[in-house]
């Protein structure tokens, strides 16, 4: 028999659950181009750092009551999300050779905070299904707080580099010359000078940045390479020289703010609030490392970006997109 209660549940239960598509779908809608990482039961947004995980519960064999059997489903549902995620954190790469996983098996410290954190993470939709199971969706930032447990305190930052001591300066030793002796000089006859040939005009040096221009941030194009994302992420020259890394920021840029956004969108990403409206753009020409989280760009674009640097900090605020397949 259907009672009165029992409809007004159900009618509550498919709002709720309407409700709740809705804001799912809405979410995975509004990407705006951003580098999306899937896994089996989450998936990480490195253009905004958040990883989410899902899972599901089920209503116990017997309840007492709907209550109770949602209440229950929903915490199984719960705990299962929680673990998901933090398998999903476990293959988060920190740099080219290390993942979260190598990190935190070797630390039982960090591996305690890790949970502590993962535990302690935001419920970001609740969804009930017909059958009286529910579906739990967990999140964490990968910025803040949770970084800094994450990234190892060996790395050299910027601000935690000391300045080399000064190389000792020795006055030079002096010995008395021995007197000069010169040999009779010896002229060699005269000839007459070879007619000049006028040499050939230059070509105007077309430079591939503009190094008197103020940018906004730096874009770096890695599609077609294979690169992938990391926390750590290094631009070298084609020598192996840094031309951006955890030692031209400090440790506190890079933990709020990340070290660099990734996006698969070129528009998108251009106009990221990270580089703003006039980022300077640069193709890379390899991924490197292990994880293949490093990006090799030509001599000359490093060259240019440190020019443009000396005058203009945005590398030191982390203001770095990479695009992404």
């Amino acid at each position: 028999m259907v009672t009165r209660w029992s409809i007004v549940s159900l009618m509550l239960a498919a709002c709720l659950f309407g409700a709740a598509l809705a804001e799912a779908q809405g979410q995975a809608q509004d990407v705006g181009g951003a580098f999306i990482q899937a896994y089996q039961n989450g998936q990480i947004n490195w253009q905004t750092g958040l990883i989410t995980a899902i899972g599901i519960g089920a209503p116990p064999a017997n309840p007492v009551n709907m209550a109770q059997a949602r209440a229950m489903a929903q915490r199984a549902a719960t705990v299962v999300a929680r673990r998901n995620l933090l398998e999903v954190v476990k293959g988060v790469q920190i740099d080219s050779a290390t993942t979260v996983e190598n990190y935190i098996v070797t630390n039982d410290v960090i591996l305690s905070q890790v949970n502590g954190f993962l535990q302690n993470s935001q419920v970001l939709n609740t969804a009930y299904m017909s059958d009286g199971s529910v579906e739990v969706t967990v999140g964490i930032n990968l910025r803040g707080g949770f970084a800094d447990v994450l990234i190892p305190k060996t790395v050299v930052f910027k601000q935690e580099t000391p300045p080399p001591p000064a190389p000792e300066v020795k006055a030079p030793v002096t010995t008395p010359a021995a007197p000069e002796t010169k040999a009779p000089e010896v002229k060699a006859p005269e000839t007459p000078p070879a007619p000049a040939t006028p040499a050939a005009p230059a070509a105007p040096a077309v430079p591939a940045v503009d190094t008197a221009k103020v940018y906004t941030g730096l874009l770096v194009d890695a599609r077609g390479l294979g690169a992938r994302p990391a926390m750590s992420p290094k631009i070298t020259d084609e020598n192996g020289q840094e031309v951006y890394g955890t030692t031209m920021v400090s440790r506190e840029w890079a933990i709020q703010q990340g070290m660099a956004g990734y996006s698969k969108d070129p528009a998108a990403a251009a106009s990221n609030p990270r580089v703003t409206d006039s980022p300077l753009n640069i193709k890379a020409v390899k991924a490197e490392g292990k994880g293949k989280t490093n990006l090799v760009i030509g001599n000359d674009e490093a060259n240019a970006i440190r020019k443009v640097v000396m005058n203009q900090n945005f590398l030191e605020k982390c203001r770095v997109m990479i695009l992404l397949d």
